[in-house]
């Protein structure tokens, strides 16, 4: 006679010990219970079907029966097709979504991930172990409170186009992407137009967390203690009233870091798709994506409140001075100002006196208009074609207007002019 071979889990195995003790009457009903973590009721039904089957009663029916939501072979081929041909770099998560808004196939990210790696379309990555431990900082409590800033250099358009440059802010309570831009690089004038459109857009933050990139932050031993050595950006943000907080390592502003991990994953799959092929087209795409990515990835904050300051109408019309490069110079012997290759001479009508040597700056606003400030007001001039030939000009200071008027002979200033004058005199006299 065969005997039937079952196959037992450990835990089968120890739930059949104690139901076999309990039939021996070596346990009670509530002693029994308490060791399986059971209801007394439960113990009861397993003690009647060990009673009647034997250790078989404890084996789930189900066992070895093909799952009723087991995905039929002819869609798994037809999953299969779909990704070799159209998302065959795709990752499991990204491939489940857009089989299911393209194609309207529902199919559970982990099912997809399992049948991806067993046809070798998708290798999982192996874990890295973290060199250094980086404790997890709590999100700021209100939106507008902290901008997490940064930029991205990436083939975002693949072969398409050339690497170019992923700016991109997001809020720390939220995750929420409050603004993003490509631009070719992260210099100074392509920082201060993405920040003009976010004020635009969303007001004025309390604070931004960025690195220590040169744009934002001058890393150099002298700017720890001399506050006057800082840059454009932080000198713009002061003046608006945005702090601007540095970071000491990318782990230290992790939530934008991540935003870049997983758009230089998804963003680039999603603009191949769309056919995206200029840096124009991409920025018109982002203001069609970055929704459905907030509505997909973005959390609440813990207070409703929101932190951002609105632009006053004083503050809209000094953006733009505010926003320009701004370089100190000084005033030529011949009233002349170079500025790299370019010279531009002070014209004699100003609307204010400007004396040689004195320090003016030379703003370059983001339209490439240069102006020429001097204690607060624009001095008038004009660019010159060729460097000029140094001469002294003999004229003391260029002022409002011409003057012809000389001081009478009975003025104070001719006074102390004459009486210096004649003990001047005296004295070679005596002599």
């Amino acid at each position: 006679m065969t005997q039937k071979l079952i196959t037992m889990s450990e835990a089968e195995i120890l739930r059949y010990d104690i139901i076999q003790k309990l039939l021996d009457k070596k346990l009670k009903n509530s002693q029994a219970a308490k060791l399986l973590d059971l209801s007394v009721r439960q113990i009861k039904r397993l003690k009647k079907k060990v009673r009647e089957k034997g250790a078989e009663g404890l084996i789930h029916k189900n066992r070895g029966k093909e799952s009723n939501r087991k995905i039929k072979e002819e869609t798994i081929k037809e999953i299969v097709k779909i990704i070799k041909s159209k998302y065959s770099d795709f990752g499991p998560t990204l491939a489940a979504e857009k089989l299911e808004d393209d194609r309207k196939i529902k199919i559970g990210k982990e099912t997809l991930r399992q049948i991806m790696i067993e046809k070798k379309i998708w290798i999982p990555k192996p874990r890295k172990e973290t060199a250094e431990y980086h404790s997890w900082r709590e999100r700021k409590e209100c939106f507008g409170e902290m901008e997490q800033f940064d930029g991205s250099y990436h083939k975002w358009l693949e072969n398409r186009a050339n690497e170019m440059c992923l700016l991109l802010s997001i809020d720390d309570a939220t995750s929420k992407i409050t603004h993003a831009k490509f631009d070719e690089n992260e210099e100074t004038k392509a920082v201060f137009k993405f920040w003009l459109e976010y004020f635009g857009k969303n007001g004025l933050p309390m604070s931004i967390y960025l690195d220590k990139f040169s744009t934002y932050k001058i890393n150099h031993p002298s700017a720890v203690d001399n506050k006057e050595l800082m840059t454009q950006f932080q000198r713009a943000m002061n003046q608006v009233g945005v702090k601007p907080i540095n970071a000491h390592s990318p782990e230290a502003k992790g939530r934008v870091e991540r935003v870049f991990q997983t758009l230089q994953d998804r963003l680039v799959k999603e603009m191949r798709l769309a056919g995206i092929s200029t840096v124009e087209e991409a920025n018109e795409f982002l203001k069609e994506y970055i929704p459905k990515f907030n509505e997909k990835f973005s959390v609440a904050p813990r207070s409703q409140n929101n932190l951002h300051k609105a632009l006053s109408k004083e503050l809209k019309e000094k953006l733009p001075q505010i926003f320009s490069i701004q370089s100190p110079r000084k005033v030529g012997s011949d009233y002349t100002i170079m500025f790299e290759t370019r010279f531009f001479q002070l014209e004699e009508i100003q609307p204010r006196a400007v004396y040689k040597k004195d320090a003016v700056i030379i703003e370059e606003h983001l339209g490439g208009e240069i102006k020429i400030g001097f204690n607060g007001h624009y001095l008038n001039y004009q660019e010159l074609p060729e460097r000029p030939k140094k001469q002294n000009i003999p004229l003391p200071a260029l002022t409002r207007t011409k003057s012809s008027w000389k001081p009478p002979a009975d003025h104070p200033w001719r006074k102390q002019f004459l009486v210096n004058k004649f003990k001047a005199a005296q004295a070679v006299f005596k002599s």
